[in-house]
């Protein structure tokens, strides 16, 4: 799943962007307000940390107009404020989670996992689809017990799909949210990366719905 990234200190966001890349998140950086709310309404994430403290434009103000605009991404708001009413004006304005600075890192990392995976409709961290479970601490695939070895790119496909299972994705939304803003990206890409994930899992479990997307089914009859 691809995040927005907004903080305009160097060394905050190089160390953010490493651990949540190593967590399986693609992230896409950047350093201002102003372009943070253009990326926002224009580019689609499964959720934003927006820091609140930035140029151009404060975090607030950005996240006010995303909300203005019927943006709905899940937001993390990061600051090295910690007065309650900050908390609370950040809430109300429509932030789903906060974290003050200092932070573990082990913590920002629940928070976001968490943030996506109730957006998904997904309860738990581990997600389990008839002989396949996926837990997304671990970034682990099994497949009737055994352990399934993906590439990065392969496990971001196969969580993609299983935490929003019973729903056709289309091929554009994958593309939005396995791949940075800024790599080439081929038209084919996706369909490469299904072909090697299916030849792992058997062909039976991500199914194609010609013009339409992808899909593994849920073992939810509501879904």
């Amino acid at each position: 799943m691809r995040i927005l990234l907004v903080e305009d200190d160097d060394r905050v966001a190089e160390a953010v962007t490493a651990a949540v890349s190593a967590a399986g998140f693609v992230v896409d950086r950047v350093g201002d307000g102003e372009e943070a709310w253009f990326r926002g309404d224009t580019e689609s994430y499964a959720a934003a940390v927006l820091d609140l403290g930035l140029p151009g434009m404060d975090g607030l103000s950005v996240l006010r107009k995303w909300r203005a605009a019927g943006q709905r991404l899940p937001v993390l708001i990061l600051t090295a404020r910690g007065d309650w009413t900050e908390r609370v004006e950040g809430i109300d304005a429509g932030a789903d989670d906060y974290l003050p600075k200092p932070f573990r890192m082990e913590e920002l990392l629940a928070r976001l996992r968490a943030l996506t995976r109730r957006a998904a409709g997904q309860a738990t961290a581990v997600i389990t689809i008839g002989g396949l479970m996926l837990d997304t601490r671990r970034m682990a695939v099994n497949l009737d017990g055994t352990p399934i070895h993906f590439s990065p790119q392969e496990y971001r496909l196969v969580s993609y799909l299983m935490q929003h299972a019973g729903r056709v994705i289309s091929q554009l939304e994958l593309t939005e949210q396995l791949y940075a803003q800024d790599f080439e990206r081929d038209s084919n890409s996706v369909e490469v990366l299904v072909g090697r994930v299916r030849r792992k899992l058997g062909t039976d479990l991500i199914q194609t719905r010609r013009g339409f997307g992808y899909l593994i089914e849920s073992d939810d009859p509501e879904s």
